[in-house]
């Protein structure tokens, strides 16, 4: 294992592949909030030079799940629904804030605010997370 996966899997708290594709950044993963950093690269653009909308809600996704199991870091969350409002383009250096609202003993409620570089709110989400227990995963076996 790389140590930039280690660093990753270190700050999140489990190995998120996907996430470490796009190269989302944990800033802050603690007591119901977390923040997390994403500068889109020209592949997570559309055609308007913009971030995608597919990769800014997979930030705030990921930025919701991370706030719902900032209190019991040992559990996986699952995401159950998701709105997202995008309230306009969103560029450079990107910020998620999320922000557990409510929990119950299986469910978490959570919303997270996208802010770009000059802090300007560009999108907000809101979600319900199931907290599931955590699985050991298997990889792939090789085959050589």
């Amino acid at each position: 294992m790389s140590a930039v996966v280690n660093a990753h899997e270190q700050a999140f708290g489990v190995r998120i592949p996907f996430v470490e594709h796009l190269g989302f950044e944990m800033v802050f993963f603690d007591a119901g909030r977390s923040e997390m950093r994403f500068t889109p690269k020209p592949e997570h653009k559309n055609s308007f030079d913009v971030a995608h909308g597919g990769a800014i809600m997979a930030l705030l996704d990921v930025s919701m799940a991370t706030a719902a199991r900032s209190v019991e870091k040992a559990m996986g969350v699952v995401t159950i629904e998701m709105k997202t409002s995008f309230m306009q383009p969103a560029n450079g250096m990107l910020t998620a804030k999320g922000h557990l609202l409510h929990r119950t003993r299986s469910m978490a409620f959570v919303e997270t605010r996208l802010f770009n570089e000059l802090g300007t709110l560009c999108a907000h989400a809101t979600g319900t997370f199931k907290y599931v227990p955590r699985r050991e995963t298997h990889q792939p076996l090789s085959t050589d």
